[in-house]
């Protein structure tokens, strides 16, 4: 979301994702992210312009399915981590992606679990403290 709104931690995304040439995500994020702009949309036309911006960068990335092996891991993480679901489909996704990763997030409920797993986590520093 940050990527598309003038709000905090908007040029921390943008500054990542010109440096990362691969962008992951996982098969949720599209309708999350597509869920979440039409909500902020002052209306039609604004909403269609988030959504063409959105559907650009999403045909470069690279969707981790959300299939049995991750629902499974999801269920792992959620419960070692008291995630909700939504969290711990992002993070189950991200776990079967090879390391070094980098995991943005500004979710403080993420964070534990994601720098558990191994991730180097970006996000604000207040939300890493």
């Amino acid at each position: 979301m940050k990527r598309y709104l003038s709000e905090p931690g908007h040029d921390l995304v943008s500054q990542h994702l010109k440096r990362d040439p691969v962008w992951c995500a996982s098969a949720l994020a599209r309708s999350e992210v597509q869920l979440s702009l039409h909500r902020v949309a002052s209306g039609p036309v604004e909403q269609r312009e988030l959504w063409s911006t959105f559907r650009e960068d999403w045909d470069r990335i690279a969707v981790v399915p959300l299939d049995e092996r991750c629902l499974a891991r999801s269920v792992e993480i959620g419960a070692n981590f008291r995630l909700q679901i939504v969290d711990a489909l992002h993070l189950a996704a991200a776990d079967r992606l090879p390391r070094p990763l980098t995991y943005l997030t500004f979710d403080s409920h993420q964070i534990p679990a994601a720098l558990s797993l191994g991730f180097e986590v970006v996000s604000t520093e207040s939300a890493v403290a």
